[in-house]
């Protein structure tokens, strides 16, 4: 077989070489496919695809807001513990499920995120249009927690035994607000032993995440005294000033390299269409390439915020009854970093598309990866398999169609870099 595996090299290294070397190359043959135990994991896919799609649906039902997902938790943590694992969810409630190796002191993590972006309001009940499953939630990041499932239990039923521990990881804050405290939270507890962090986020095959993309939420809020609408009439409003400083923000110029956005998300603010607010409230997406650029988009904010609550003032009839006050206050920061291009656990994921036959190209984004990278931490972010769309929104898609591919990408890159622990001979 023409393909280059690197986990040849790391299954053929002897016992007690428990560390994968740092400058390892891919060598031709196919003796890690060749493995019993390997091929069984592999061929558990195939058998298995109809229950796997079901867990997707399942849990992609059980609502998950960020800071509000112990319910799917629970619902995860039961699904790894059926497949023979040690789980637990920690303080910061991530399900932690251990798959414990020849090497305790050394750990591969294999992350999903539990929560959504919708709101626990929303009404979440999967379809079915012929292949293709629709519901808010179903590709990201249904697909990531599915695959997290379905990669523990074809490792149990195969009898997997790795060299390093690896960690089935179902974490949570990742969307939103949620600043990525689960992953944040297991880099901490876990940092001294963490060799390498492959994150399941969405569908497809086609990419790999190895640059973390710096971003900031920020929310500006301005106050007033409030009134009525007739005979207050005049006096500064929040929400006037809140639109001129928003107009302002829009028309900013941010460059096309490094590439630099914003999105205002959320706007809030009154008691009634009858009443002057009291209070009104802009969230705001702010991301680049670039941390320069990223200080400078924060700063427009807050002057534009600043310009519009003095244009207000100024354009009121009685500023006598009432001022404004502002602020904008930082929600959350994904940091930035990159993986090294000599990265063992880059190698593992080329030699497993390689040995699979999949293309990928790397990307820049921002997922749970950014934390570990950040701290230099090997990590990278892929999908899951099949194809979605529509994420983030009420008409979101996934269709399983190509599963089969993310899952075994998925094991195999995990496998690469923890290695199979040498039979001990009688």
């Amino acid at each position: 077989m023409k393909h280059a595996l690197l986990w040849v090299i790391l299954l053929s290294m002897p016992a007690r070489s428990l560390s994968v070397p740092q400058n390892t190359r891919a060598i031709p043959g196919a003796q890690f496919a060749d493995n019993a135990e390997v091929r069984a994991a592999l061929d558990w896919f195939a058998r298995n695809l109809t229950w796997i799609n079901d867990q997707q649906a399942h849990l992609t039902e059980i609502p998950a807001p960020p800071f509000q997902e112990a319910q799917r938790a629970a619902a995860v943590k039961l699904l790894l513990a059926s497949a023979g694992l040690e789980v637990q969810i920690d303080k910061t409630g991530n399900v932690v499920a251990e798959l414990r190796g020849a090497n305790e002191k050394e750990i591969v993590v294999l992350a999903a995120h539990l929560d959504t972006v919708f709101p626990a309001s929303t009404e979440i009940k999967v379809r079915r249009e012929g292949q293709r499953l629709l519901a808010p939630g179903i590709s990201d990041n249904g697909t990531g927690l599915a695959a997290l499932v379905a990669i523990a239990r074809a490792c149990h039923e195969a009898h997997i035994k790795p060299r390093r521990t690896i960690f089935f990881v179902a974490d949570v804050g990742e969307e939103g607000e949620g600043n990525l405290r689960g992953m944040r939270a297991l880099v901490d507890a876990y940092k001294p032993k963490l060799k390498s962090v492959i994150v399941l986020d969405g569908s497809g095959t086609d990419h790999v995440t190895t640059k973390a993309l710096s971003s900031r939420r920020l929310e500006a809020t301005i106050t007033g005294p409030g009134g009525h609408s007739w005979s207050d009439f005049g006096m500064p409003n929040p929400i006037n000033a809140l639109v001129r400083a928003a107009v302002r923000f829009i028309n900013t110029k941010v460059p096309p390299a490094p590439r630099t956005t914003f999105n205002i998300g959320q706007i809030e603010g009154g008691t009634s269409v009858n009443s002057i607010p009291y209070e009104a409230k802009l969230k705001v997406d702010i991301r680049s390439e670039s941390e320069d650029e990223l200080a400078k988009l924060e700063s427009a904010l807050r002057d534009c915020v600043a310009a519009g609550v003095r244009d207000e003032i100024e354009s009121s009839r009685d500023r006598s009854r009432g001022k404004l006050e502002w602020k904008v206050e930082l929600l959350g920061s994904r940091p930035g970093g990159e993986l090294p291009a000599h990265s063992p656990l880059l190698a593992a994921l080329r030699a497993a598309d390689e040995y699979l036959g999949n293309q990928s190209r790397v990307e820049r984004s921002s997922t749970d990866a950014n934390v570990p990278l950040s701290q230099g931490i090997d990590a990278i972010s892929i999908g899951a398999g099949g194809t979605g769309g529509g994420a983030h929104s009420l008409q979101e898609w996934y269709e399983p169609a190509g599963r089969e591919l993310g899952l075994k990408r998925a094991l195999l890159t995990v496998l690469g870099v923890s290695g199979l622990a040498e039979e001990k001979t009688r």
